[in-house]
């Protein structure tokens, strides 16, 4: 019986095609989007999980001033020193790396090519710290670290618009106030969650930094990496009573410093992520519901076309349900044919999109599923009051139907 009903709603569709293919548009477009948006948000929460990841989930950063939060004020802006660096690594016996951290935003000029580029001061710890590798040439050594030597390091980005097809090791990179020699060139990083650059950058020894950069003493940014196998809040706590003895606060006083756990930022930001994809996917589920009006439109025109179809079935022995349900069948034929069509759709755009977006392509099979059965039970919905009009048909009224 089922079957027999499937090839009658099969040769309905059949019959009008174009009809059936503007009745399954809406649905075709809300799977689609729907799956496409899920997809991409999902992508995109990895890509910041992986990029997090690579700079490792035991890495803490301590900044001066105090996290806005609960309306509360930052604290006094209280720089470090580089001194401030040392005694986190000699007194907290967990860490394994400890890199303090100033930049600022220069113009790179060689030759007749210029480049704006982020120029660190820091020490060889920051490029552990922050799981970074050499591509060629060499890091800093003790002397020119100690002495301030014009040095620097630089990535992928900066060697690439300002050297070209050449690698650049042994040039001079001049500056608005200093020039350094370029030792080092680094493997690329990539983008970050939030679209910055992560090759677009230059390293130079902290003091040289301090000498011809910024002119002073300050540390803006300590990063710390954690020993495998350590707690991160048991160092995170060790490290804020340690900067508390530094800064000489009292019992009572409010840190005036931060200690961020990368856990921390990567919970939020996947957060962030996951929260705009169910609000993407939300809004694009509501296209779903239009496609669903569209098929009881569809369904309601068919109803009175086959009037006296109906009529003729009522009347040689059919029963309201079995009307009924063959109305249904053609309905929920309808809308998942489209979920199918829309999946397709979906599978080809979010290769395409996770591709320029330069985000991970995950297949997601209950985001799919989930739309599939969806546009089934959309068709359902809508196509119950249709189904339920031409079974409520008087046979006789029904076969006097012009």
């Amino acid at each position: 019986m089922i079957l027999n009903m499937l090839r009658i709603a099969w040769r309905e569709i059949r019959r009008n095609i174009m009809r059936s293919f503007l009745t399954i548009l809406g649905i075709v477009i809300g799977v689609a989007a729907v799956v496409t948006m899920v997809t991409i948000g999902k992508g995109a929460t990895e890509q910041v999980r992986r990029q997090i990841a690579s700079m490792g989930s035991n890495v803490l950063i301590i900044t001066p001033g105090k996290r806005f939060g609960h309306g509360q004020p930052f604290g006094a802006n209280i720089p470090f020193k580089e001194a401030d660096a040392e005694a986190i690594a000699r007194d907290i016996t967990s860490v394994a790396a400890v890199a303090p951290v100033s930049s600022q935003a220069l113009t790179a000029v060689y030759g007749n090519q210029n480049w704006t580029t982020q120029v660190t001061g820091t020490t060889n710890d920051y490029f552990t710290v922050t799981n970074r590798r050499l591509k060629r040439g060499r890091l800093f050594d003790e002397t020119e670290l100690r002495n301030g030597a014009s040095v620097c390091v630089i990535g992928e980005t900066v060697r690439r618009m300002l050297f070209g097809s050449t690698d650049g090791l042994g040039e001079m990179i001049r500056f608005q106030k200093f020039s350094c020699e370029v030792i080092g060139i680094l493997e690329v990083k990539g983008q970050t969650a939030t679209g910055i650059d992560q090759d677009d950058f230059v390293a130079t020894p902290l003091r040289t930094y301090q000498r011809r950069v910024s002119g002073n003493q300050n540390v803006a940014t300590i990063m710390v990496s954690i020993q495998d196998g350590v707690p991160t809040e048991k160092a995170q706590s060790d490290i804020a009573r340690l900067m508390r003895e530094r800064r000489r606060l009292r019992p009572g006083d409010e840190d005036n410093f931060t200690v961020m756990d990368m856990k921390e930022i990567a919970k939020m930001l996947t957060s962030t992520t996951e929260l705009l994809t169910t609000l993407l996917g939300s809004v694009a589920a509501v296209s779903l519901l239009v496609g669903g009006v569209g098929i009881m439109n569809i369904m309601l025109v068919s109803v009175t076309e086959r009037t006296r179809e109906i009529g003729l079935r009522l009347a040689i022995g059919a029963t309201e349900e079995e009307v009924l349900f063959q109305f249904l069948i053609e309905a929920v034929v309808l809308s998942a044919f489209g979920g199918i069509i829309g999946i397709l759709v979906a599978i080809v755009a979010s290769l395409g999109l996770t591709k320029m977006m330069q985000v991970p392509y995950e297949f997601q099979l209950g985001i799919n599923v989930l739309a599939f059965l969806f546009s089934a039970v959309i068709g359902v919905i809508f196509g119950f009051v249709p189904a339920r009009l031409a079974a409520k048909l008087n046979p006789i009224e029904a076969l006097r139907h012009e």
